[in-house]
């Protein structure tokens, strides 16, 4: 698009879609801190397919996906998860966006983290109405010469 041009003013659809993919994301955090599996498993497809931080390269189904949130969780005592620079682009049936986002909490020994930034990326399908996660992906930049991640950016 040229300096020149406009975008369309978004329609109430847009609007409306935009604000139930909030809510999902915000339902999806707020469980996040809450430790809430049934909740978490609630804003994902059956069939989704992440390709989360750890290993392996994909974790595919609710299942796998909440095995990661169960391995999570025991490692910390309090979750905090904080997102910056959410954006989507939105159809009629599917949407996806990216955003930054941070976990970071107490760990079962007491000891405090400030976690790492990550750059998270969401692919979400309308099932039935709802606007249900059926993709992430989390990453971090890697430093090609020296091959490894790097972890102490913040945007």
């Amino acid at each position: 698009m040229s300096s020149s041009e406009v975008s369309p003013a978004p329609t109430d659809r847009d609007v409306t879609a935009h604000a139930e993919i909030r809510r999902r994301i915000d339902t999806l955090i707020e469980a996040l801190h809450a430790k809430d599996l049934d909740t978490i498993a609630r804003c994902y497809t059956r069939d989704v397919v992440s390709f989360d931080i750890e290993p392996p390269l994909q974790h595919a189904g609710i299942a796998a996906k909440l095995d990661n949130w169960k391995r999570v969780f025991s490692v910390f005592d309090t979750v905090r998860y904080e997102m910056r620079e959410l954006r989507f682009t939105i159809g009629d049936e599917v949407a996806f966006g990216h955003a930054f986002a941070r976990l970071h909490g107490t760990l079962t020994h007491g000891a405090a983290t400030d976690g790492m930034w990550v750059r998270v990326s969401y692919g979400m399908r309308r099932v039935d109405g709802v606007w249900l996660i059926a993709h992430d992906q989390v990453s971090v930049p890697l430093d090609i010469a020296g091959g490894r991640g790097v972890v102490d950016l913040e945007p």
